[in-house]
């Protein structure tokens, strides 16, 4: 006997072209003010991302992971967050950090070298940068978990890119999830890169999106660069999560403009045609030019609107630059509740061999 078990399809959802353009009828609800607010968002997010590139260049922040390209991903998803729910990033969601409050000098005092950085105001539930590939999906999944057995209504996000699908730790998270219809969104950012590996020499599978079948939930993949289609999808995965319908997976399908990051050079592996012909594509050119369309942005405030975000993050990179140094008391202050007496000597130890090379 032979028959069939069951079909499966993976859905792709675009909604604005790169012409600006939108299908009416799969447009959201959405408020003019509030498709100004992503758009002012996606701008602050670019233009902190040039400068940071800039401030690695001239040795002022370590290596840095240029998010241009990606910004329709964090903020068309992250604007919707209520304050209650949790996110766990990778290294490149500068665009979400911005979105959910996290004040920029703070950003750039992470990416300095300072872990203060990451001691995010208390109304921000955002956990610290993940800089190994893939482990935070299952923390992700845990807290999720947490809040079904809570009873609580909220939610996990977690942003990770094509090359975490490959790690182990994605198919354990996605697993838990589908079993425990955890209420998780899984954000992937398929920019196409794995550093130098591209995603047909990571899967043989047709979509990412398609491995969340295998694990008992939907997945999708959308245009990535589409602000309105991530809006929309995440609005979705929102009302799921929150009604106990488990988690969802969106492949958002971008691109990776710069390199992976300040110490990659990306001409050794991708062409500049390839570049070139993802440049048309930018979710900042193209949110613009429906914006300018419908009359909701001009070249006057366009223009202002960058002024004002160049001010606001030369400002911010005054502050993180005035920041004191860390005291060598606090390697070991925080260890435990209170410090043991090894951890004492261990100090006195190394205040004495720091005098010995001033």
């Amino acid at each position: 006997m032979k028959k069939v078990l069951r079909n499966f399809e993976v859905d792709y959802i675009q909604i604005m072209d790169e012409n600006g353009e939108v299908d009416k009828k799969l447009m959201p609800k959405i408020k003019n003010e509030e498709i100004k607010k992503m758009y002012e968002l996606m701008l602050l997010t670019r233009v902190f991302d040039e400068k940071a590139v800039k401030l690695q260049r001239m040795g002022r922040i370590g290596t840095y992971p240029a998010v241009k390209g990606e910004e329709a991903c964090q903020i068309g998803s992250a604007i919707q967050l209520e304050k209650d729910d949790y996110v766990f990033p990778a290294f490149r969601e500068h665009g979400a950090f911005i979105t959910m409050g996290v004040p920029l000098y703070q950003i750039f005092q992470y990416w300095g070298g300072d872990e203060r950085g990451s001691n995010f105001p208390k109304d921000i539930k955002l956990m610290p940068v993940c800089i190994p590939i893939g482990s935070h999906l299952p923390h992700a999944v845990g807290a999720a978990m947490a809040f079904n057995y809570l009873k609580k209504k909220n939610l996990s996000v977690v942003y990770f890119g094509d090359g975490a699908t490959s790690e182990g730790d994605f198919h354990s998270a996605m697993n838990f999830a589908g079993e425990y219809k955890a209420p998780t969104i899984f954000m992937c950012q398929n920019n196409q890169w794995a550093i130098s590996t591209p995603v047909k020499e990571q899967t043989a599978s047709f979509t990412i999106a398609q491995k969340a079948i295998a694990y008992g939930f939907e997945g999708i993949q959308i245009d990535g660069n589409d602000v309105f289609a991530v809006y929309s999808v995440f609005n979705d995965a929102i009302k799921k999560a929150r009604s106990g319908g488990g988690p969802t997976f969106i492949e958002c399908f971008t691109y990776r403009m710069g390199d992976h990051t300040t110490s990659d050079d990306a001409t050794r592996y991708r062409t500049e045609k390839e570049v070139k012909e993802w440049e048309k594509k930018d979710p900042i050119l193209r949110l613009r030019k429906y914006m300018m369309k419908n009359k909701l942005l001009n070249e006057k405030v366009d223009a202002e609107l960058v002024k004002k975000f160049e001010k606001q993050v030369d400002d911010a990179v005054e502050k993180y630059e005035k920041i004191e140094p860390q005291k060598i008391e606090e390697i070991f202050a925080y260890t435990y509740k209170e410090m043991t007496q090894e951890l004492k000597d261990e100090l006195v130890k190394l205040k004495e061999d720091l005098k010995g090379t001033a």
